[in-house]
């Protein structure tokens, strides 16, 4: 049987590899299970859009692995990010004005976007490893309850997906999605989830 550290490795490799092609992956994030794929890639995520049968396009978060990131996809990082980053003791999805270098149909339509800096290990050496952000939504048809374990993720959703990360998947605990914060340019805050 595998070691948990091969799998890991493996898991990262082949995820990162199917990300590189444009493909989608079912994976652990610091919150709940996420179909992902590269942020910056329209096709792909018009591919996410199409698999939770949303029709809307509602903007999608992205994650990345450091706050130093940032500034490549928001035109400018207001100065309370960083005392919220001090405060927060959980997840927490930060809306931006002003997105770039991101594929436009992930954006909300004020032109903003939600990005969480992930610390879970799989999702922050994915993202890592990728170099690039990664799309993160809830692992659901559109419409349907997201799922808090991997065993309640729909067979639909593991099937239309390239890649599923076997790392964490038996875990039993139940996880629980971030705190969104929204920001405006003229540092208002608008808290939506806490």
């Amino acid at each position: 049987m595998k070691e948990a550290t091969e799998i890991f490795a493996e898991d990262l490799k082949k995820a990162c590899a199917i990300l590189q092609q444009g493909g989608l992956i079912l994976y652990p994030t610091d919150t709940i299970w996420g179909i992902g794929c590269d942020a910056t890639n329209a096709e792909a995520v018009e591919r996410v859009y199409a698999l939770k049968q949303r029709t809307d396009h509602k903007a999608m978060l992205v994650l990345i692995d450091n706050p130093a990131k940032l500034s490549g996809y928001v035109s400018q990082v207001p100065d309370i990010t960083w005392d919220l980053f001090e405060v927060s003791d959980k997840p927490m999805t930060i809306i931006y004005p002003n997105a770039k270098n991101l594929a436009f149909n992930l954006l909300g339509e004020d032109g903003s976007v939600g990005i969480r800096i992930t610390k879970e290990r799989f999702s922050h050496e994915l993202c890592k490893l990728f170099r690039k952000p990664l799309v993160s939504t809830s692992a659901n048809i559109s419409g349907l309850p997201s799922p808090c374990r991997f065993d309640e993720i729909a067979e639909a959703v593991k099937n239309g997906v390239d890649y599923v990360v076997k790392y964490r998947q038996s875990e039993t605990l139940k996880a629980k999605p971030s705190s969104i914060i929204k920001l405006s340019e003229d540092g208002g805050i608008n808290i939506i989830r806490n």
